[in-house]
């Protein structure tokens, strides 16, 4: 039973029948309800909207005005009233209509008040889910708009900062209902005053830029329909607009570039602050990177306080049909060493590029020249090769020779693949040599008393990571290869030599006797004494 308060208003043309509710309905509720009356169809419509019942008890048959219609006055005022209709006899052509109205029970009189107070309780059961439900909704709405900002800044800087798997970021997009795939980028950018192409005083700004926080968040809200804005760093502020098509109109340019100037203009009236705003091309949302870079720069190359992209002569732009996003994928997957995804890459665009250009055989041997050299380049500056200068030698007598494009496509793809695979085992190798160097030492230094810590330090590498590293590679950890080590030790010495107990146990690193012959006894099976006499 829930403790929330109701009204309740009673519609009877019988001054008998609404006495005998109201004193069924105080004595058995009490305090929880307030009751109001009235006798006709038409005070009970006036009554209903002044009154605004949680519930109505309706006799459906009054004078003035058929019940039903009152009732469907009364719902179009108020959505959420509960009613309960009486009737004299079992009009069931008229329940049915009442049931569409939604009404909750359908008593016959002479009313029975056990049916009267379970129909009431049965009403108050509902008008309180319904009041939980609206108050939950409104919680979730205000909880949405103190968390809403910082899930924005997540998506903004995960996409930014590149720090983020492929379901993270849908995870956001659906959270925060996007579902476009191109972003332009907007570098929001304040200071004392500009000089030239930069802002004076950038420190002193960010402070004052965060008194005006709220303000500012509200405005680019305003200015820009859908942008999903950061929190601001230093004295800059990234916003992205998601977009449907990929590629912008030059008036849709022009439009938004005045409309930034406005803006810029507008937010220095209010703060007293200087702004300048950068703005990208339009670009699928995982290169939101590159677009922040682009807008940066947009301002780097003007002195105007709103710069975009697309008016400045930078940027490489590719001719209609070459396949760019296959290019920055493949060497995407080269830097992270996925031969396999290299290979097929590799292979893809090969195919897209005879296909366009198949006469060509000059360029397409160059392209692919191009791109081996290139992915090489960054098997080197990720350690993955060694650089000699001289074992190119061969590449372009090797693609001269080739007047096919079968040949010409698995020398590029074997070369691709090796760059990545390069790229690849450096990472798993620099482990593997920790772990070699590691166990070098151990093997060294097995007759002191060294620690995780120590080796560690030795091979160059955090304690934590690289126990983990041994782990996996050895099999077992550190302190266990290192008993194992010193017990293998102590039986070759404890079978081939004379050495005292004493003797054997500093030999392999021990400095207390009882320790060295419990550690023995738990590893070997037997004493040191008892294993000297086998």
């Amino acid at each position: 039973m829930g403790m929330g308060h109701y009204k309740i208003m009673l519609a009877d043309d019988e001054g008998i029948v609404i006495d005998s509710l109201k004193f069924i309905i105080e004595k058995e509720f009490g305090e929880l309800c307030t009751i109001e009356f009235a006798k006709t169809g038409r005070s009970v419509i006036e009554l209903a909207e002044n009154f605004r019942p949680d519930i109505a008890i309706m006799d459906i048959q009054m004078p003035g005005i058929n019940g039903i219609e009152a009732m469907r006055e009364i719902r179009e005022t108020n959505q959420n009233v509960v009613f309960i209709v009486m009737s004299a006899y079992d009009k069931f052509d008229y329940a049915k209509e009442a049931i569409k109205l939604g009404v909750l029970e359908y008593i016959t009189k002479p009313m029975e008040k056990t049916r009267i107070i379970a129909a009431l309780r049965k009403a108050m059961g509902q008008i309180d889910r319904e009041r939980n439900k609206r108050s939950n909704d409104l919680m979730i709405r205000e909880k949405l708009e103190t968390v809403m900002p910082i899930i924005e800044n997540g998506l903004l800087y995960n996409l930014l900062f590149q720090e983020h798997f492929t379901e993270d970021i849908e995870n956001y997009k659906q959270l925060l209902g996007i579902d476009q795939n191109y972003a332009y980028i907007l570098a929001v950018v304040c200071g004392e005053t500009q000089e030239g192409n930069h802002m004076t005083n950038a420190v002193g700004s960010s402070v004052k830029m965060q008194q005006f926080d709220v303000m500012l968040r509200e405005y680019l809200k305003e200015t820009y329909p859908g942008v999903i804005l950061g929190m601001a760093m230093a004295n800059k502020l990234a916003g992205m607009v998601p977009c449907v098509e990929k590629q912008m109109s030059y008036e849709e340019r022009i439009a938004l570039i005045e409309k930034s100037r406005e803006i810029v203009r507008e937010l220095k009236k209010r703060t007293q602050i200087s702004f300048r705003i950068g703005i990208s091309a339009v670009a699928p949302l995982a290169e939101a990177r590159n677009s922040y870079r682009e807008a940066l720069n947009a301002l780097v190359m003007t002195t105007g306080n709103v710069a975009h992209v697309d008016d400045l002569p930078i940027g490489c732009v590719y001719e209609e049909n070459y396949p760019i996003n296959l290019e920055k994928q493949l060497f995407t997957e080269v830097k992270n060493g996925e031969t396999n995804h290299a290979a097929a890459t590799a292979e893809t665009f090969f195919d897209m590029i005879v296909e366009a250009h198949g006469d060509l055989l000059m360029n397409i041997r160059l392209k692919v020249l191009e791109f081996v050299l290139y992915a090489e380049h960054i098997a080197y500056s990720s350690g993955g090769m060694i650089y000699e200068f001289r074992a190119r030698a061969d590449y372009l007598p090797t693609i001269m020779s080739m007047d096919d494009y079968g040949s010409l496509r698995r020398w590029f793809t074997e070369k691709i693949a090796a760059a990545s695979r390069n790229v690849s085992t450096k990472a798993s190798e620099k482990s593997m040599g920790a772990v070699e160097a590691a166990k070098a030492y151990i093997q060294n230094h097995y007759s002191r008393d060294i620690s995780l810590d120590e080796v560690s330090q030795a091979v160059n590498i955090s304690p934590y990571y690289f126990s983990k590293i041994f782990k996996e590679d050895v099999g077992e950890g550190f302190v266990e290869y290192l008993t194992k080590i010193r017990m293998d030790k102590a039986k070759e010495l404890l079978t081939t030599t004379e050495c005292s107990m004493k003797e054997i146990c500093s030999m392999v690193g021990y400095a207390d006797p009882n320790y060295f012959s419990r550690s023995f006894k738990k590893n070997v099976g037997v004493t040191p004494t008892e294993y000297k006499q086998l």
